[in-house]
Parts: structure tokens; sequence; C-alpha cells
């Protein structure tokens, strides 16, 4: 038998040294070498040095034949949300890795679609942290009641390959990939080799049987999915779950997915009975706004195809330090930086000695350049303490020199803030071209710079 040696192996890109580095010669990445056994490879003699004498070339098969329709080989869910954010609905054969930080709802989601799916298929949910009587008490809680949903409380990766080869169940859920083994391999659950190992025999049952998996991962410290960054190439969908413990409100973000587009988000609301959708998240993100208040302003952003409004907040005071404070919750803050410099240079305000603090309502992020508007009138509505009406909302990118540049979806923009009962709309002026104004119920305002803006406000 080979002699076993000690290893590190990098955790993000798989890059194995025989000592310890702290700098990954691979990915540039810092501090991610962990300890693993390594059985060194036989040496290279007789067949296994030839060339493979297995003839495949009856495999090939011609683009036209593959049978692909899309009716038959996507699964629907139950929840609209989810489906958005995989393209439709589950791709047949497909592996769909679920990260996100723990209690943000992984396990709940991935139950609670079982009740809708357990109507027309098998599924089978893999538990290697859960017994079956723990999984039964939260199905209870959740009101999943199908019989066809079948539970495994095991760890042995090779094993449950067995089960669902032998079993042939619809759709399979394992939970979670971190604690899935290979008996042959001797580094412990977790680690990066049996991570790895695990994923890609998940990956060949997947796709050599046409079972769509779904599998959670845990997150790290920095917020990516533990394990070796080569288990995210190996997926065809990467989900990530987002939100914020003192807010019931979550996020799915698909970060990457070979069956559909990569901007959509699914919007879920926390609640006792699980998970529940919210199908217009600026209704939600918008409800308690308030009045004749200044440094409020609304903005718009777009998440893949869907335009969502979302509140934002600038308080600024007179600062009692030296060096003024510059806070930014749901916004970029260099961003934020870039945004006061404008507005003193070209506009001639003041904030050297004022402290600024940028909040977003809700928790979500803007990370557009057309929120730039919305955060300079905030800015300008909280420093001289003038309203900005209630019924306006304003997008657009801000240059250096003050000017508006245009934004990509302004129709779709506009058709949002109109259905949200908004009755100005202030814009750059470059996003009207194209735009037929009469069709529109809300009065559209284009400006091309900072000036016009802000005198459009104070109408």
């Amino acid at each position: 038998m080979p002699k076993q040696k000690t290893v590190y192996v990098c955790n993000q890109c798989g890059y194995e040294s025989p000592k310890w580095n702290g700098k990954c010669p691979g990915c540039g990445e810092w501090n991610t070498f962990e300890e693993a056994l390594s059985v060194p490879a036989p040496a290279a003699g007789g067949r296994t040095a030839r060339r493979s004498e297995r003839d495949i070339t009856g495999s090939i098969i011609g683009l036209g034949a593959v049978d692909a329709d899309t009716d038959e080989i996507r699964y629907k869910t139950g929840l609209g949300e989810l489906d958005r954010v995989l393209g439709g609905g589950l791709v047949k054969g497909s592996l769909v890795l679920l990260g996100g930080e723990p209690g943000i709802g992984k396990s709940t989601l991935l139950l609670q679609i079982c009740q809708f799916l357990g109507e027309e298929h098998t599924i089978l949910y893999v538990s290697g942290e859960e017994s079956a009587r723990q999984i039964k008490l939260r199905a209870q809680r959740l009101g999943v009641a199908t019989d066809d949903l079948y539970l495994l409380a095991e760890n042995d990766c090779e094993a449950i390959c067995d089960a669902v080869v032998k079993e042939k169940p619809e759709i399979v859920i394992i939970d979670s990939i971190q604690t899935m083994t290979i008996r042959a391999l001797n580094s412990a659950a977790g680690s990066v080799t049996q991570v790895r190992e695990c994923t890609n025999l998940f990956m060949r049952t997947a796709k050599s049987e046409e079972i769509p998996f779904f599998i959670v991962g845990h997150v790290n410290k920095d917020g990516a999915i533990a394990g070796p960054k080569v288990m995210e190439h190996i997926v065809d969908a990467v989900l990530y779950f987002e939100g914020q413990r003192n807010l019931s409100y979550r996020m799915l973000r698909a970060v990457k997915n070979r069956f559909g587009s990569t901007n959509e988000i699914g919007v879920f609301e926390m609640r006792d009975k699980g998970l529940a959708e919210v199908p217009n998240p600026s209704a939600l993100l918008l409800a308690g706004r308030p009045k004749d208040v200044s440094g409020c302003c609304v903005a718009c952003v777009m998440e893949g195809s869907r335009p969502i409004l979302a509140e934002v907040q600038a308080l600024v005071s007179k600062s009692s330090f030296s060096a003024p404070r510059r806070t930014a919750d749901g916004f970029d803050y260099n961003r934020l930086y870039l945004i006061i410099a404008v507005l003193e240079k070209r506009m001639g305000f003041f904030f050297g000695g004022l402290d600024v603090y940028i909040n977003v309502v809700g928790g979500i992020k803007l990370d557009e350049p057309a929120a730039d508007l919305s955060i300079a009138a905030a800015l300008y509505s909280s420093l001289r303490d003038k309203t900005v009406d209630e019924k306006t909302i304003a997008f657009g990118e801000i240059g250096l020199g003050g000017e508006l540049r245009a934004v990509s979806y302004a129709e779709q923009r506009i058709s949002e803030a109109e259905r949200m009962g908004f009755e100005r709309c202030i814009l750059p002026e470059q996003s009207l071209k194209g735009i037929d104004r009469m069709r529109f119920g809300i009065e559209l305002i284009g400006v091309r710079n900072l000036r016009q803006a802000f005198d459009a406000l104070n109408r």
C-alpha cells in the first residue's frame, strides 16, 4: 500500500503544496491552506502508460438529435420567486448549490418546495445534520405532509449515491455537503478533499441518472461557500440566500446559472410558518415612508428584469469631531465619497465639517450607478432641510463633471414608478430619447446636470 504523506491544500482553488504557505501561489489568497493526507499515485507503466483502448465514438451525437423540450426537462417548484432565479424551474439532471448564513432559511426553503414537488414527483431528502424525527418535526411546522417525500439520515456519500441509483427518486436534496464523507479518504468531513470529491460523485450521479440534485452549502466567515472554489465550478447553478438577522426579508440571488440569467433575484419574507413569497418588493420597501421629512428620496434599481423601488435616507449634521464621519448602509462607501466630492466642487455645497449618514430602507443594496441621483437628492434635501415631494422619484448616473448620464431600462423604471403611484420622475435627458411620453401618465422631467435636477426638486 502506498505510504500516506501530509500535504497542504488551498480551500479556494485546490492548489497542493508540500508545506504550508501564507499566500497561495495558485489563486493569490491568504491563509487558505489546510492540512490533508494524500496517497501518491501508482507509478505509470505497462497498460496504464498506453493510450486508452476504450472506444467512445458511438457516444457522439448531433446537436439536432438531442431532445430538449423545456416543458419536459424543467420542474416547477411551487415558489415563483425560486423559479425566477433558476431560470424557469429546476432542470432535470442539474446540480444546484444553495449557500447562505446559518439560520438564514436554506433548509426551510428546500423542505417547503417538497410539498408542491411531492404532488407529481418522488423526493429523497438526505440529511447529515438531522435525524429523520427532527426533519419530521420541522415538516409539521411548515405544513409539509406529502407522501412522496422520503427521508435518509446518512453522511456516507457512496452509500447515498448507490441508494439513489437503486431507488431512482426524481429529485434529491443533500443537506449539507460539508457533512458528507467518502470513507476511502482519511480527511475529516468538510475538508477540501472531502467536499470536492463528494461534489464530484454527486455530479456524476446526477448526470448519469438525469436526477436533479439540490445541495446545501455552508459559508465561511468571509461569506463565501465553505470548501474549494472548484466546487462552484462543478455545479450547474450557485444560489446565495442573503439577509440580515434583524430583518425578516430574504433575497435569493444566482451568481452562476447554466440554464438562466444570473441577474434575477427572488424576495422572501420569513414568517412563523416558513418563507413566504414577496411578489411586489417595491410596495414592501416603500411601506411606512415618513411624510414631510427632509433627507428622503426614492430610487429605482434593476435586479435582472425586475425594477425595484427603494427609499434612500440621508442625514447631514454638524460634526463634533475634527474628522467628520461618513457612514453608508446599503450603498457603496467609496461611491458616496465621489458624490460628496462632486456636490462640493460642482454645486458649491460644503460637507467638510458635517457628518453624513446614508441608509437604504429594507436592507436592500443599491449597487448600480442609477442610484446616484437619488443619493445626491437625499443629501441635498438633508443639507438644505427641504423635503422632496413624496410623489417624486429620481434616478440617473452622476459624472465627475456634475452631468447626468443615461441609464438602461428607463421605460421599465418609469412603468414601475407609475404603477406605484408616483406623479413625477426626474431622470437624465439622454434616457428620454426614443420614449413616447404620451404612453405614461407620469410627468417626465429630463435634466442634464445636478443643478437642473435640484431646480426640478424645488418646483
